[in-house]
């Protein structure tokens, strides 16, 4: 098996030196280093990721935790485009994808930070893990530096990116209220997520900055899947009284209950309007089409994955917290009423 020592031998230089060009050290100079690879290359050298990762303290790897309430695995259309975007960034910097498992009874044994310093990754990704996990604090004290989406966790190498979820869901109550509707209904989540959490807040804020009164009964918790908008909008559907509007906190949500409006008999966009939150691409394939709240996907993708990097590659880089604004997606599921 070809090793750097015959590099060394080839080239006329030693093992040590054929290590350094090889990992990308500065303190060898420009001909050595041309003619190191020059030869590497004509003899198909390919230097081995585990041995190479011993020599650097780095694996180039970055572990991705995803909590998967909903079994869905990656196939949720938010999740695909953030992923896309982040993979996108880091592998222009050599760095993989090292994705962990949470469905095998014994990896629930093990912590995130032990599981995390088992791979030896060098930064972790964390998607869909509600703030209630009792693991994120073993992430904190791994030490590894690590970002995450719509989850708060901050430490001295933990940071996280949010788009703003209270300010989008404004932007859609006041609309919504500008075309007159006063009984509005809102579906959101019962996982303890923060964008669920902050959709609501952004709701109860702007009914009350109106005067508009809160039906409890017409805030239905639910979880960002099809089925579950389906089963809150007959739910409401079926009440003595009825919203002449529903703000979904999730696209899919927004699917699904106006699968149920249709069924009951309603017109969308004319006996009930709907607005969801995200404006995944699936919309495309939807009609009539649906009145959204933005979420900038591939930028929070990207600069999550910036900030990780900045974070691996410098110790001394102090992390702060992003929010990433929203934009309210005007087409074709909002009337005004009369």
């Amino acid at each position: 098996m070809l090793t750097i020592y015959d590099i060394a031998k080839k080239a006329g230089v030693s093992a040590a030196t054929v290590s350094k060009v090889l990992n990308g050290r500065s303190d060898v100079g420009q001909k050595t280093v041309e003619k190191v690879k020059r030869i590497t290359e004509e003899l198909g050298y390919y230097p081995n990721s585990v041995a190479r990762g011993l020599a650097t303290k780095k694996s180039k790897t970055v572990g991705i935790f995803f909590e998967d309430h909903l079994n869905s695995g990656f196939r949720h259309p938010f999740f695909q485009d953030i992923l896309a975007s982040f993979k996108d960034v880091i592998g222009e910097r050599g760095y993989d994808l090292f994705f962990f498992t949470n469905n095998h009874p014994e990896n629930k044994i093990n912590t995130f930070g032990d599981r995390a310093i088992h791979r030896n990754v060098d930064g972790l990704f964390l998607l869909g893990v509600p703030r209630t996990d009792e693991n994120l604090d073993s992430i904190v004290r791994s030490g590894i530096p690590c970002m995450s989406i719509d989850l708060d966790l901050v430490g001295p190498r933990a940071n996280y990116l949010t788009s703003d979820n209270v300010g989008g869901a404004v932007i859609a109550l006041e609309y919504l209220i500008e075309m007159g509707h006063k009984d509005i209904a809102f579906i959101t989540d019962y996982f303890s997520t923060k964008p669920g959490h902050d959709r609501l807040e952004g709701y109860k804020q702007t009914m009350k900055k109106h005067g508009l009164s809160i039906n409890n009964s017409w805030i239905e918790l639910s979880d960002f899947t099809e089925q579950g908008g389906y089963r809150s909008t007959v739910k409401l559907l079926s009440a003595a009284s009825t919203p002449t509007a529903i703000f979904c906190a999730g696209d899919m949500m927004a699917i699904g209950a106006m699968r149920a409006i249709s069924e009951k008999g309603f017109k969308i966009g004319e006996d009930i309007s709907v607005i969801g939150f995200d404006d995944v691409n699936l919309l495309t394939y939807i009609t009539p089409k649906l009145t959204t709240v933005r979420q900038k996907k591939d930028i929070m993708g990207a600069t999550a994955a910036k900030e990780l990097l900045k974070m691996m590659e410098d110790s001394n880089y102090s992390p702060s917290p992003f929010t990433i604004d929203t934009e309210l997606v005007i087409r074709d599921t909002v009337s005004k009423l009369n």
